[in-house]
């Protein structure tokens, strides 16, 4: 390890003036040579090659609408197509994450397709595995955060960055699933709605389908990605894309749609939006939408979990909360519900035990009875059949001595004759 060793004029100066250094305000200082630290930029730029960057696209849309051929498009480059039919139970996500590589500089690009959507007849709950999704992605991130060993230097972040919307070519008017998901993901990511296959239509009705997209998201209260006008570099043709009511897509494949009347070109700014939407997507744009997915969309998510959670700024008096502090009343309450509920539970064992053991004794009780019963019963079988037993028994000896004497007749009547005979 190098050791540099400053030498510092006066390094024995009251430490109480040193103090008095923090209550003063900020002074502007003039430089007397060049120092350094305007390289700065410079090694934010070098650690930010070094490290790689990641982008997250979430494409909505029906199935067949050119979800697919746009990313191809997008980064000319032929990415890993399955097509999905129109047949599916419900609505699904197919992430898909690929490294590429410009120049020296490494991004890690996911592209995430909603399979099946706008395919059912319920269309009720369409964007909810789209909203679950998203909200994964946050909750991920935040116990990455709340980690005590926390490794968000090579962590894949996979918080949605952009939401690209597409819209069928109706000529119409926004289909009530449309109002609905923008609606539910407005607060959750950055939208960009795209009109789909934008060539299938005239332009004078493309124009008009363009003013009456933008004037229901507005009565519905839809909030869609702005595009940021602060920088002067980039607040001219951002400010243009702003009030262009977003972009138009018009391709199928990969450069040119190919009609009997002619040729639709997707580079070629008269027939298209295409290059308007990569330049400010991709090219100006990509850096914002980052910042904006973690300073907006998932502070909020952020400040909702913890907010359930129990923590927040400030207490009632308007003094800073401490952490330590929260934590143990929020453990002091936790351990408190923790014990009422066991109370109850313990409540509820002894309640049932008693209506237990009175539903047994009722019971015993009627078994008891029952018993009682039966044994009257059997007591008066054993009457009965000991009188009859008696009956039987006097019935017999009354036969016996009739017998007797019906013997005792039959040998006295031969002695009978006899003596008549010897008369």
């Amino acid at each position: 390890m190098v050791l540099y060793h400053v030498f510092i004029h006066q390094c024995q100066r009251n430490e109480a003036v040193a103090l008095n250094v923090y209550n003063e305000e900020k002074r502007n200082l003039s430089l007397g040579g060049h120092v350094g630290f305007d390289s700065l930029p410079d090694q934010l730029v070098s650690k930010s090659v070094t490290q790689g960057f990641c982008f997250n696209i979430l494409c909505v849309g029906e199935t067949g609408i050119g979800k697919s051929t746009l990313m191809n498009t997008l980064f000319n480059t032929m990415f890993e197509n399955e097509e999905a039919s129109h047949y599916q139970n419900g609505v699904y996500l197919r992430p898909r994450t690929y490294d590429l590589q410009e120049s020296n500089v490494h991004l890690k690009l996911t592209i995430v397709d909603t399979v099946g959507f706008g395919d059912q007849i319920n269309k009720e709950d369409s964007y909810k595995p789209i909203v679950d999704y998203i909200d994964t992605q946050f909750e991920n991130y935040l116990q990455e955060e709340l980690k005590i060993k926390r490794s968000l230097f090579n962590y894949h972040d996979t918080r949605i960055h952009i939401c690209l919307y597409f819209i069928a070519p109706t000529g119409h008017s926004l289909k009530s699933l449309d109002l609905v998901t923008m609606k539910k993901l407005d607060s959750k990511v950055n939208i960009i709605p795209i009109i789909a296959k934008a060539d299938t239509i005239s332009k004078s009705e493309l124009h008009k389908f363009k003013i009456k997209i933008m004037s229901e998201l507005v009565s519905n209260g839809v909030q869609i990605y702005q595009f940021p006008t602060d920088d002067e570099a980039v607040s001219e043709i951002n400010a243009s894309m702003n009030v262009s009511h977003r972009s138009k897509w018009g391709n199928k494949t990969v450069r040119a749609r190919q009609y009997p009347w002619g040729v639709v070109q997707v580079e070629n700014e008269s027939h298209c939006d295409f290059v308007k939407l990569r330049e400010m997507l991709i090219r100006v744009n990509m850096e914002d939408l980052r910042e904006q997915t973690h300073a907006r969309h998932y502070e909020l998510y952020r400040r909702c979990k913890l907010e359930e959670m129990g923590f927040k700024d400030t207490d009632p008096d308007s003094q800073p909360f401490s952490l330590q502090e929260t934590y143990e009343a929020k453990r002091k309450e936790f351990l408190g519900d923790l014990q009422r509920k066991e109370e109850e539970m313990r409540q509820m064992f002894v309640n049932k035990v008693k209506e237990t053991e009175a539903e047994l004794k009722e019971k015993e009780r009627e078994l008891h009875d029952k018993f009682e019963q039966l044994k009257r019963m059997h007591q008066e079988e054993k009457r009965k059949v000991e009188e009859k037993r008696r009956d039987l028994e006097e019935e017999m000896n009354a036969f016996n001595r009739k017998k007797v004497a019906a013997e005792t007749l039959s040998l006295s009547q031969p002695l009978k004759k006899d003596k008549d005979k010897k008369k």
